[in-house]
């Protein structure tokens, strides 16, 4: 397998995620502006990553992706509201997000923080109604994934990334910030394909140890891409690290010593994948994907 086989499993798994979350937001009775707006940021693109890497580590062994597509829809839900909040003015106040107008420019602040919130408790709907996982699954999932977002997770991270501006942070004071606001629910992606998969305690240990890795690396690349990346791809102005006084790796490192980081999470996640008992190709390559990517 090669590149390209990378870029079909993406292209067809996009697809498919992007089929499926329509489907489920038209199930739900509720007013039709709350609709729209939940509707209008799920919409609105993205690398669709934290699916990409569930349903890779389902693949990996062996398993139906049916099983997986509910769980791939529900984290990019949350993932979806995180970014709807992080977007508000009380936070980082941004007007475009994916190229298009932050949710709040189009539908108000109050429909947008109701719009992630929505999203928020619907992905645990989304995985307790599902047909294609079993009652113990489904219960040890919604218990990570409500960790993984919660105030010991994502929310955590992003309280401490609040309180690090205008303040210089250390390496480790960083580490917590990205290892909890977006390496949690990465790892929660290819955590629950390992559970849902049925794989043994030690690969679960291995996957958990190079999905916070594998996190890391993803938010070093953001830092490294906010100083050298492309406007256009990106989909937002570049510079807002530095406008907003956050520390990143770059200010802490130089540009350099983050490249070198991210070299180093990279490779020491691809080490951990390699102990366990699965097919790498995927998530080997979706490693240096994120390590890679331009947007």
């Amino acid at each position: 397998m090669n590149e390209t086989a990378l870029d079909l499993f993406l292209t067809e798994q996009i697809t498919e995620i992007e089929r499926r979350l329509p489907l489920h937001l038209n199930s739900i009775k509720a007013p039709r502006v709350l609709k729209d707006a939940m509707n209008y940021s799920l919409q609105a693109g993205g690398k669709r990553l934290r699916p990409a890497l569930l349903l890779a580590t389902l693949k990996g062994y062996g398993v139906s992706l049916e099983r997986g597509y509910d769980t791939a829809c529900a984290v990019e839900m949350i993932h979806t509201y995180s970014l709807i909040h992080d977007d508000l003015p009380p936070m980082d106040n941004d007007d475009m997000r994916r190229g298009k107008p932050t949710n709040h420019n189009v539908f108000g602040e109050a429909m947008a923080i109701l719009a992630g919130d929505a999203l928020l408790t619907y992905s645990f709907e989304v995985i307790s109604n599902s047909r294609h996982l079993t009652d113990v699954d489904k219960a040890m999932l919604v218990l990570l994934l409500s960790k993984s977002a919660g105030p010991s997770g994502m929310v955590g991270g992003q309280v401490a990334d609040m309180e690090g501006e205008n303040r210089s942070l250390s390496i480790e004071e960083l580490e917590y910030i990205h290892d909890h606001k977006t390496g949690e629910l990465l790892s929660f992606s290819i955590e629950a394909g390992s559970l849902i998969a049925g794989a043994g305690k030690e690969d679960q240990a291995m996957l958990r140890a190079f999905a916070r890795d594998l996190g890391l690396a993803f938010q070093i690349k953001d830092d490294i891409l906010d100083i050298e990346g492309d406007n256009e791809k990106i989909g937002k102005p570049l510079g807002s690290d530095k406008e907003n006084e956050k520390s990143t790796y770059p200010k802490l490192l130089g540009l350099a010593g983050a490249k070198d980081k991210l070299d180093w999470h990279i490779n020491r996640a691809k080490a951990y994948l390699y102990k366990t008992e699965k097919d790498h190709f995927l998530l080997h390559e979706l490693t240096d994907y994120i390590a890679k990517r331009t947007y």
